[in-house]
């Protein structure tokens, strides 16, 4: 699994609950893109409407040696998921407070899959509550290898 793109926002601001990985529908000059490295999902979600799953605000570069019938940066893009995945994802996107938040684009099998989390909001001192554990076990780091080179 390699990832194309990641979204930093997404496990940072939110409480990932359960993760879903889904298909995406592309054009050619979409993929190109990506194959290059050209796109940012850091303000995209998705939403489920009419039994479909779709995701929005993903930005794709337009590809550098496109043609008239080049895509659309900003365009909403379907994601592919079985019925009964989309349906655990209206259920859970029902509830006030959740979202639906694309956390990586990766290649499986020569596909672009999406890894979908699901997720509640962060309060401010979740934040700082995981800055404090991510500084401690850094230095807990420090401190073991620094006594490994003391030997």
């Amino acid at each position: 699994m390699a990832d194309i793109l990641n979204n930093p926002k997404g496990r940072r601001d939110y409480h990932i609950l359960e993760t879903f990985e889904a298909g995406i529908v592309l054009h050619g000059t979409e993929v190109k893109s990506l194959r290059a490295g050209k796109g940012q999902i850091s303000d995209a979600f998705a939403r489920v409407e009419k039994d479909e799953a779709w995701l929005y605000n993903a930005h794709i570069d337009e590809y550098a040696f496109g043609n008239i019938q080049n895509h659309a940066p900003k365009a909403p893009r379907k994601l592919l998921l079985h019925r009964s995945e989309i349906r655990k994802l209206h259920e859970f996107a029902a509830v006030k407070g959740n979202a639906l938040v694309p956390l990586s684009f990766f290649w499986k099998n020569g596909k672009v899959k999406v890894l979908l989390g699901v997720g509640t909001g962060k309060e401010a001192h979740d934040k700082r509550e995981d800055i404090k554990k991510r500084d401690s076990e850094r230095e807990m780091k420090r401190a073991m290898m620094h006594s490994r080179k003391g030997r």
